[in-house]
C-alpha cells in the first residue's frame, strides 16, 4: 500500500466489511469495528476525499435481464496515438462496460454484454469495427464467471 495514504486497520476493518455487503448501515458496521456511527461517516468521507472509495455500484445479473453474452474484445489500434479518439467512440457504445489500455497483445481491452450471438455480431460489425482508429479485433466470450471479488485485506 502507498505510504501516501494514511490508512489504519479501522479503516480496512470498514472496508472489508462494506466490501461484503455495501448496504450494510454505517451504525452496523461501527459496532463491528467497535467504533461510533459517526466516526465510520468521518473514515467513509476521509477515504472518498482519498480517492480510495469511488462510489458504490450495483452488481446485476445481466443473464437474468435478457444478456445472455459476456464477451471480452481484444482491439488492435492503427497507431497507439489513436487511443483517446477511439476511447471517445467507445464510450458511445452502450454494450461496453469495461475498457482497459494494456500492454501485450492487444492496444485496448473491452469486456461487453450482449443479448445473444447475433446482437454480439451486430455489435462488433456495425459498432465497434467502425470505429476509426482500430485495424482489428479478437472476441472472448464467457463461458462463466467464476469469480468476481475485491482484494481482501488481512486486518
Amino acid at each position: 500500500m502507498s505510504k501516501n495514504y494514511d490508512i489504519d486497520n479501522v479503516d480496512l476493518k470498514i472496508l472489508a466489511l462494506l466490501t461484503e455487503d455495501a448496504k450494510m448501515p454505517y451504525t452496523e458496521v461501527a459496532k463491528k469495528v467497535f467504533v461510533s456511527g459517526g466516526t465510520v461517516h468521518v473514515r467513509m468521507r476521509k477515504l472518498e476525499d482519498m480517492g480510495i472509495v469511488q462510489g458504490t455500484t450495483l452488481k446485476m445479473d445481466y443473464s437474468k435481464m435478457g444478456y445472455d453474452i459476456t464477451a471480452f474484445l481484444g482491439i488492435y489500434l492503427e497507431k497507439s496515438s489513436l487511443y483517446d479518439q477511439v476511447i471517445k467512440k467507445l464510450y458511445n457504445i452502450p454494450e461496453i462496460v469495461k475498457v482497459h489500455y494494456t500492454t501485450g497483445n492487444y492496444n485496448i481491452f473491452v469486456k461487453l454484454h450482449c443479448r445473444d450471438t447475433n446482437h454480439l455480431k451486430d455489435v462488433l460489425h456495425d459498432k465497434i469495427q467502425k470505429v476509426e482508429g482500430i485495424e482489428r479485433t479478437e472476441t472472448i466470450i464467457s463461458l462463466e464467471e467464476s469469480l468476481n471479488r475485491h482484494i481482501q485485506f488481512n486486518v
